[in-house]
């Protein structure tokens, strides 16, 4: 179907599966390869924030600042029907990138699930995209929200307003009551700081207030705001308890930890990261090299089956030493996993969903859930696919 016919129609309207797996020019039951996908839909943001490598220009000089064309974007979905899922959110805000209402229409008509789970900042996001978001069932926002009040707020996320943030919140809200939608789910994220923790509470109510799923998330740079001592770098969402403190030597890391860095590695083949102009990265980390070929030059398939991605693979499962020229051999994630000897164990091969998902089949789930879910509302929950 030619493209001016997605471009100029608002209503969201989606192919039924087997259309979309028809129109593919690549067989989806012998495609290789998991179903989902990272692709950085912006590296440029409007805002500020100190210990940000996007504020500090590291992300611009090495890995480049723009965004995510939508020609690009639908060629990924069209040519990788066994991709279903496609993370947009890293360095950068999605909103600010022009063609984010046709990405999120598009995906939704192939049946492909968007989210934002890394975050975004809301301050700068237009009505109709809004509405879009609702009406194509984007799956789930991660709102970066330091504060309850503007003074707090404005402290880290410089150049923000928290009071447009949270007016595009409602809006959100408004629109899933109008379309009668439960996407997408909003998770209000809270990074820690000395500055800011008087406002948990506050910041916890609201949160409760707006529909929205309120975590904590640890402050990574000891040299800002840091939490005092005796009050723990983080407290619980639910009590309000403090955490325990990190260990001194990276090694040894707490659990929680450990957890968050296997995630990060198995990103290598549970969603591989994907730059804004198709730079392989591996994970959402990387933002000093490179795995080889372009994905939008030589194709996502050839792009994933390169042989540095795969030698990366072999490192963190401690099957291969450290080799020049390979992203993790210099990545600290990868230095702390190797002194400490903890590779990466296989993963469970999960329940029902991942089976389909693995048969290519991610996409009819999706369908299931974008079509069925409001009603079928039990069997999407078993099936995971939120």
């Amino acid at each position: 179907m030619p493209a001016a016919h997605y471009e100029g129609h608002r209503g969201c309207e989606d192919e039924g599966p087997a259309d979309s797996m028809r129109r593919d020019r690549v067989s989806w039951l012998t495609a290789q390869g998991g179903h989902r996908i990272r692709l950085e839909a912006a590296t440029i943001c409007q805002l500020a924030c100190p210990s940000c490598p996007t504020t500090q220009g590291v992300v611009k000089a090495q890995i480049g600042a723009g965004f995510l064309r939508f020609e690009q974007f639908r060629r990924i979905v069209d040519d990788n029907p066994r991709i279903s899922e496609i993370e947009l959110s890293n360095w950068g805000e999605i909103f600010l990138n022009p063609d984010i209402e046709r990405i999120i229409e598009y995906a939704y008509r192939r049946n492909v699930a968007l989210s934002a789970w890394n975050g975004a900042n809301l301050n700068h996001v237009r009505d109709s995209v809004l509405e879009a978001m609702v009406r194509c069932k984007f799956r789930v926002v991660t709102c970066s929200i330091d504060g309850a009040t503007r003074e707090t707020y404005e402290i880290y996320r410089r150049k923000g307003d928290l009071a447009r943030v949270l007016d595009n919140i409602r809006k959100l809200n408004a629109y899933k009551t109008r379309w009668r939608s439960r996407y997408p789910k909003l998770l209000w994220q809270m990074i820690v700081f000395g500055h800011n923790q008087h406002e948990i509470a506050a910041a916890r109510s609201l949160a409760r207030e707006l529909d929205m799923t309120f975590v904590l998330k640890t402050n990574w740079d000891p040299d800002y705001s840091s939490v005092p001592q005796r009050s723990s770098p983080a407290v619980t969402a639910a009590g309000g308890s403090p955490e325990r403190q990190p260990a001194a030597d990276p090694a040894v890391s707490p659990e929680r930890d450990e957890a968050q860095s296997d995630g990060i590695c198995y990103q290598l083949w549970n969603e591989p990261q994907i730059n804004f102009d198709g730079a392989l990265l591996g994970c959402c980390v990387n933002t000093w090299g490179t795995f080889g070929d372009n994905a939008f030059e030589v194709g996502l398939e050839r792009a994933l089956a390169s042989p540095g991605l795969r030698y990366a693979k072999e490192m963190l499962l401690g099957k291969a030493p450290p080799k020049a020229g390979i992203p993790c051999t210099t990545c600290a994630v990868y230095a702390t996993r190797s002194r400490a000897q903890r590779w990466l164990p296989p993963e469970p091969r999960g329940g029902l969903t991942r089976v389909l998902q693995r048969h290519g089949l991610g996409r009819w789930v999706v369908w299931i859930d974008n079509r069925l879910g409001r009603y079928l509302s039990p069997l999407v929950r078993s099936l995971h696919v939120t």
